[in-house]
């Protein structure tokens, strides 16, 4: 396991972001996050795998169904020098991620209002989605991203076990009622 320390300024632009969504929500409610508590959990839920990926030889880095920032936003704070795109294909969801990426400066981050599959594919060292879809049909709506040397990283529920069943190379982390999924040269077929 890799140590990683944040940037410095993470936890400000946390708070910053933590703002940002719950005067956001109030209106659009994209989010089930509906106090400073619950968005503070969620970011920790999103950087917490960082410890298990080897991460300089991430690059480029896709997230499918970002949602409100979850986990795609947060990885792109904790990890200025990966470039990131963000597919989110709900209007108001990818809005809000604009209104995030301005406001926090963000170079590093694009957004894409579309579905992952829908998208003409360009080389990632990860792809990382949060409770989107099964892992299998996961793989496959993002396979013509995946290469040898692409990590997937899927923040998954207590059904990972049976999802990844028939699958190789896959590294399953738990913390509290969350799973980690690591997988890498996955076939795609």
């Amino acid at each position: 396991m890799a140590a990683y320390s944040l940037p410095d300024t993470f936890w400000q632009q946390v708070d910053t972001f933590t703002t940002l969504l719950l005067q956001y929500n109030q209106t659009h409610n994209i989010s089930g996050a509906k106090s400073k508590e619950v968005v503070l959990k969620n970011v920790e839920d999103s950087i917490y795998p960082l410890q298990y990926l080897n991460l300089h030889e991430i690059k480029n880095a896709i997230d499918i169904g970002t949602g409100a920032g979850f986990p795609g936003l947060l990885l792109a704070l904790a990890l200025p020098d990966v470039h990131f795109t963000l597919f989110e294909p709900i209007a108001k969801k990818s809005a809000f991620l604009h209104l995030a990426k301005t406001t926090l400066e963000l170079k590093n981050v694009d957004i894409t209002t579309n579905r992952v599959e829908k998208v003409t594919p360009f080389q990632v060292d990860l792809i990382s989605s949060r409770a989107v879809t099964n892992t299998k049909m996961l793989v496959k709506l993002c396979k013509t991203f995946i290469d040898p040397n692409t990590t997937l990283l899927f923040y998954k529920g207590e059904l990972v076990e049976e999802e990844i069943k028939g699958l190789k190379n896959c590294h399953v982390y738990q913390r509290d009622k969350r799973y980690y999924l690591v997988m890498k040269d996955v076939d795609a077929a």
